[in-house]
């Protein structure tokens, strides 16, 4: 079982970092600004908060509202002591969990194909973005076709449905509203401390993609921690490098909101009953990136092709 274990920790960690290049590059150009000082402040401070605090807690969270006859103080001591029972109440709830993490992850991914903008690895990407107004309809008619047939299985199946897209619209304008921040954090004149705990609340918006997502792996706490843990250190020291070296990776953005609206899809069938093995969520992820790191690579080729011409 313990190979079992080591992918499902690589496919978490795999994801998490995919998932927060966004939160990186925001860091990056932030911490730019800001003396030594309060730089070596934020990477460790930030780091003992991102894992330990946001990431150590979601999970739990996330449990519990899947199961609130339970309190948070028994979620914490049944995850360390009674993984069983925890499984138990997590197989009761594991539709309702799968249903509103994977449409919260879906519209992520829709948002990003109609809304953002992006470096287009693909024509078809180029053409969706400049119909971007069709957005709106689109993720409508997904949420009322989804809640439409959760009713007929149960009413709360159709709720988490709804918890989900509406986690996703809270969310999304935190993030709309932090890349306006991001601007005023680098042009104007805030002080070190207020870039740090703003940096620290934006993580906290970024990250709810990676924890959700990691649900879409397992349903155990302690893998979810390990992998979204160490994803999280890894995340910090793309930060500490800066965006040069995330910018060699032209499609890495790609590749993350692919393998997101994957995993979402696969929740949302998983929830109706569909089952997937353990590893198909961990090998998507890893052929998804493998993809975009190629498209990537290619692309840095024919840059250095151009110029030496």
């Amino acid at each position: 079982m313990s190979w079992q274990f080591v992918i499902v920790i690589l496919g978490l960690c795999l994801f998490e970092i995919i998932s927060s290049v966004d939160n990186a590059v925001v860091n990056a150009h932030v911490l730019k600004t800001m003396p030594e000082k309060y730089r070596k402040i934020f990477l460790f401070w930030g780091i003992i908060f991102a894992v330990f605090v946001v990431r150590g807690l979601l999970p739990f969270l996330i449990v519990w509202l899947a199961n609130t006859s339970l309190s948070l103080p028994e979620v914490w001591t049944a995850v360390w002591t009674s993984p069983e029972q925890v499984g138990h109440y997590l197989e009761k709830s594991k539709v309702y969990l799968l249903l509103g993490g994977g449409m919260y992850l879906f519209f992520v991914f829709l948002g990003w194909l109609f809304l953002e903008e992006k470096k287009y690895a693909f024509f078809v990407e180029h053409f969706i973005h400049k119909q971007g107004f069709w957005f709106y309809a689109i993720a409508s008619i997904v949420l009322t076709t989804v809640v439409y047939f959760a009713v007929k299985f149960n009413p709360f199946l159709a709720l988490s449905a709804t918890v989900g897209a509406s986690a996703f619209f809270i969310t999304d304008g935190f993030k709309k509203n932090a890349e306006e921040k991001e601007k005023q954090l680098v042009s104007g004149h805030m002080s070190a401390w207020s870039k740090i705990i703003y940096l620290e609340i934006l993580d906290m918006s970024f990250s709810i993609d990676g924890v959700i997502g990691a649900f879409a792996f397992t349903l155990s706490v302690p893998l979810i921690l390990i992998g979204n843990g160490l994803g999280a250190i890894v995340v910090r020291e793309f930060t500490v490098r800066g965006i040069d070296l995330i910018a060699k990776f032209a499609y890495l953005k790609n590749g993350a909101m692919y393998s997101i609206g994957v995993l979402g899809a696969m929740m949302i069938l998983e929830s109706f009953g569909k089952e997937y093995p353990f590893w198909m969520a961990p090998v998507y992820t890893v052929t998804l990136l493998s993809v975009f790191l190629f498209l990537s690579w290619r692309e840095t080729v024919k840059a250095r092709k151009k110029h030496i011409i």
